[in-house]
């Protein structure tokens, strides 16, 4: 069987891009989100130039539908999954008491408990496969608390820790475990999004240049791979502030952010 490749949150944005990304390189896709009207243009993407693809709805906040559907997919592949992306997401942006605490709620959800539930449903294939990657979408944001955009900040904080954790606990599985951190990415996901620190820095990344570095990533080799990297930064100002908050003190690293808030 071919390599094959589960994605999360596929109707649209980075989903998207990735998904036609690695049909491009020879795997069968398997694109699963709540937006089915979406999913048929990702697919209809991926057949137009040859490539693989099944999709289907998913709710990755609903365990059960998880599991189903990588079960399913895994299985036309002969229960082989070389690389799983939990890319599903969402965002709110604005002072964190003017946020309705449902919509906050929600983020926890979806950002949080997806990629938990999208870990545990893969675990079985992955580990049956040799060398599979787990590729989780964090952000810039899990360098240092994003003021005006808190609770997402928070959320990949998590995604960030979990990381962490399963790149040490899944190594013995021949799993490698890593997360993706973009900046602002010309999305429909920061369509009205105004912050000080997207007035700030401005919003400069595509989500083929997201799609590109997860590629980059999971084909990882030489040096990196064995110092084992964990956290991809995407982007040069993403290398800079993730560069930046290593060297500086912490008091240096909260005036730089809130500088960059205009707060």
């Amino acid at each position: 069987m071919g390599k094959s490749v589960f994605i999360t949150g596929a109707g649209a944005g980075i989903g998207r891009a990735t998904a036609v990304a690695f049909a491009g390189r020879g795997y069968t896709v398997g694109a699963y989100d709540i937006d089915e009207a979406g999913l048929a243009t990702t697919a209809e993407s991926i057949r137009s130039t040859g490539g693989t693809v099944l999709t289907g709805h998913l709710d990755v906040t609903d365990y059960d539908e998880m599991s189903s559907r990588v079960s399913e997919f895994a299985q036309t592949n002969g229960n082989r999954l070389d690389v799983m992306i939990n890319n599903a997401g969402i965002l709110a942006s604005g002072r964190f008491e003017e946020i309705d605490v449902a919509v906050s709620h929600k983020e926890i959800d979806v950002n949080c408990k997806g990629t938990v539930n999208g870990l545990y449903a893969a675990f079985p294939y992955l580990r049956s496969t040799p060398s599979a990657v787990v590729v989780n979408l964090a952000s810039a944001s899990a360098i240092y608390g994003q003021a005006e955009l808190a609770v997402y900040s928070s959320t990949k904080f998590f995604v960030r820790g979990l990381t962490e954790a399963l790149n040490l606990e899944w190594q013995r599985h021949d799993i490698r475990v890593i997360d993706m951190w973009p900046l602002f990415v010309k999305t429909a996901m920061i369509e009205g999004v105004h912050t000080g620190s997207t007035d700030s820095l401005g919003i400069h990344l595509s989500a083929a240049d997201v799609a590109d570095a997860i590629i980059a990533a999971v084909d990882l080799s030489g040096l990196r791979k064995a110092l084992h990297q964990v956290h991809f930064p995407v982007g040069t100002m993403t290398k800079v502030a993730n560069t930046a908050s290593r060297l500086a003190p912490p008091a240096v690293s909260r005036l730089i952010n809130k500088r960059l808030s205009k707060l």
